[in-house]
């Protein structure tokens, strides 16, 4: 009777973190953020103890509803706000840019040279001078912009020098108006509302993403509304 009973618990268990997997959304685990992170282990170390608790495994499945509707909270609310997603998820910094390393945002990382160093050699760039930027994402990973000379297919090969790129700058997200950026990068309100009506948008409100290239002198928008598909190639 015992062993069908923590069978029971054991299979509710698994259908209620499969339900709650899928109210906070499907994530690889190199795309949690590190609150994602701390939720996923604690809902999972419910979801085992749920199996062998005999007397009150009700009280397991809320504990473990409260962990999930939390995140599901904070992912509501960092995807409203950008200053709440800087402080609950965390932001991007460039450790890396154009021969120099920037020591302030190594130890905002929590990251260190030789781990720096490590990163970029499982990427294959044993030479720092090979790159141009080096970014450390929120969710621990290392993204890597080698200068134009160094790409799988080397201009320098073809006797070419190709215009270097810059890193696209976020001017508008969701609906809102990045001015530090925006100043940083050169522009002005003028040239970005005239871009938007350039592009057929009345308002910073209509847009999703807002990229600037700086070099280009260009802005590529998505709006906030997309026409749906008319076909779901992935059905």
């Amino acid at each position: 009777m015992e062993l069908l009973k923590t069978a029971w618990i054991s299979f509710l268990s698994i259908i209620v973190l499969f339900l709650l997997t899928k109210l906070m959304g499907n994530k690889q685990l190199s795309q949690l953020s590190m609150f994602d992170y701390i939720i996923g282990i604690s809902i999972g170390s419910i979801a085992a103890e749920c199996s062998f608790e005999d007397e009150h495994p009700e009280r397991m499945i809320v504990a473990m509803i409260i962990y999930a509707l939390s995140a599901y909270a904070v992912s509501i609310i960092t995807g409203k706000s950008t200053y709440f997603r800087k402080v609950l998820i965390g932001r991007p910094l460039i450790l890396f840019h154009n021969g120099k390393l920037y020591r302030d945002n190594f130890k905002k990382a929590r990251i260190d040279i030789s781990d720096f160093l490590t990163h970029c050699r499982n990427q294959g760039y044993f030479d720092l001078t090979n790159l141009r930027t080096a970014v450390f994402e929120y969710n621990g990973s290392l993204s890597l912009l080698p200068v134009d000379s160094d790409r799988p297919l080397k201009p320098s090969d073809l006797e070419i020098e190709p215009e270097q790129e810059e890193i696209m700058v976020n001017v508008i997200l969701d609906g809102h108006i990045n001015d530090v950026n925006l100043k940083k990068s050169g522009f002005e309100r003028v040239w970005l509302d005239k871009q938007l009506h350039e592009q057929g948008f009345d308002n910073a409100k209509e847009i999703f993403l807002g990229m600037a290239d700086t070099v280009k002198k260009t802005l590529q928008l998505y709006p906030m509304e997309v026409k749906k598909q008319s076909a779901d190639p992935f059905e």
